[in-house]
């Protein structure tokens, strides 16, 4: 219990906003891969090989003091990493599943190779073979925002691997080059990265997560994320930013979605306003991205058996917007 408290507190003291003179939260340098950043449970290290490297894969495993016999592997976002599942977490493991967080490769505390070919096989490659190290044969994926389209390969790729599919406001359920959405060269996106601040993702945020309705305890997640493109780690983050934007963009899961055969149930945000890439999209088909009440109802009927529950007034991030009408629907979800 002391333990975990003094990782709290370091978590919390870790993100404190420290403001400028323009009232603008000091960004801390963390580091590319945040080295300086402590999370709030111990960090454990997967070795993988893949593509010629020896890379690292973080992540935390919080385990039940009654075990219930499952497990849950949370999957992050692309703009998200794992401590923001935290609380969830926590949830979880108090109701007895043993509980994966993991940060992908290319994210947050684990490798960033400058030479990668990243792909959501390939993720979903890796989060396979560190569940397997484990000793996890099968376990409820539940995964949020990018980590929709790495959990939904996982359960294309694995499917005897997955107990149950959760989907918490994923991307990936529109395919943004069909619908008109301008192709970015890598050099593009990593111009573009390399422009990250506290100042941009609390702008596309705003708008795109939480219909603009910002709260002050949202800003711990933006300063880790802008912590990790401070000093030294800019140039190494902003690479793999524009790798992994790439990927997202080029490798749709939609049309594939039919083919899920795994219970499935899609926690959606109504308020959710999401779309990669809309600022390079024509003003008319930009009105038209991220529809999420459509999108939402559009998946459910494509997914064999699939239910959606969906969180009115809600938008793309609700296990932080509302944890106390997210967790119902996750335990909704989780229970039948």
């Amino acid at each position: 219990m002391l333990r975990h408290l003094a990782a709290v507190l370091a978590l919390a003291i870790a993100a404190t906003a420290v403001h400028a003179d323009d009232g603008t939260p000091r960004v801390t340098a963390l580091g590319a891969r945040l080295e300086h950043y402590d999370y709030p449970y111990p960090v454990h290290w997967f070795d993988v090989h893949s593509q010629v490297h020896d890379l690292q894969m973080a992540y935390m495993d919080l385990q039940p003091g009654k075990p219930n016999g499952q497990a849950i592997v949370l999957l992050h976002g692309k703009n998200f990493c794992a401590p923001y599942w935290t609380a969830t977490a926590e949830r979880l493991r108090d109701q007895g599943y043993r509980v994966i967080v993991p940060d992908q490769i290319g994210f947050c505390k684990s490798s960033k190779p400058r030479d990668y070919q990243y792909s959501f096989h390939q993720l979903a490659a890796n989060t396979h073979a560190l569940l397997q190290s484990l000793g996890i044969d099968k376990s409820i994926v539940v995964a949020h925002s990018m980590g929709g389209m790495v959990g939904t390969r996982y359960t294309l790729m694995f499917p005897d691997a997955v107990q149950k599919l959760v989907l918490v406001d994923p991307i990936g359920l529109e395919d943004w080059k069909a619908k008109g959405v301008r192709w970015r060269s890598v050099d593009d996106w990593y111009k573009n990265e390399l422009k990250t601040s506290y100042t941009t993702i609390k702008a596309y945020q705003l708008k795109s997560y939480y219909d603009n309705h910002w709260k002050p305890q949202y800003d711990r997640w933006v300063l880790l994320q802008a912590g990790m493109y401070e000093g030294d780690g800019r140039d190494t983050a902003a690479w793999a930013g524009a790798l992994t934007y790439d990927m997202i963009y080029t490798q749709p899961v939609v049309y594939e979605l039919p083919n899920i055969r795994v219970p499935t149930v899609l926690i959606i945000g109504q308020a959710d306003h999401t779309a990669i890439g809309r600022d390079a999209a024509p003003p008319a088909v930009a009105a038209k991205l991220g529809d999420y009440p459509t999108l939402g109802k559009e998946a459910t009927r494509a997914i064999p058996g699939a239910r959606l529950i969906p969180l009115d007034g809600l938008g793309h991030a609700p296990m932080l917007e509302a944890p106390e009408r997210f967790y119902p629907a996750l335990d909704d979800a989780l229970a039948h």
